[in-house]
């Protein structure tokens, strides 16, 4: 989890393009976190951000 959001995009999309799959950015409480889409079913997060490998980012609202 970071405090920073920049950081964690940064770390969203690293994530992604090595385990070539979608992964969510999410909010929790005031930190940020990412899990693999798959995973997060139905936590009680704010999803921020889709990072899908082969597409990019894109905003989830």
């Amino acid at each position: 989890m970071s405090h920073n959001l920049e950081l964690a995009q940064k770390h969203a999309w690293n994530l992604a393009r090595t385990l070539m799959t979608t992964v969510i950015l999410f909010r929790s409480d005031n930190q940020y976190g990412v899990l693999p889409a798959d995973e997060l079913n139905d936590a009680e997060v704010e999803a921020l951000y889709e990072y899908n490998p082969f597409e990019g980012a894109r905003s989830v609202h």
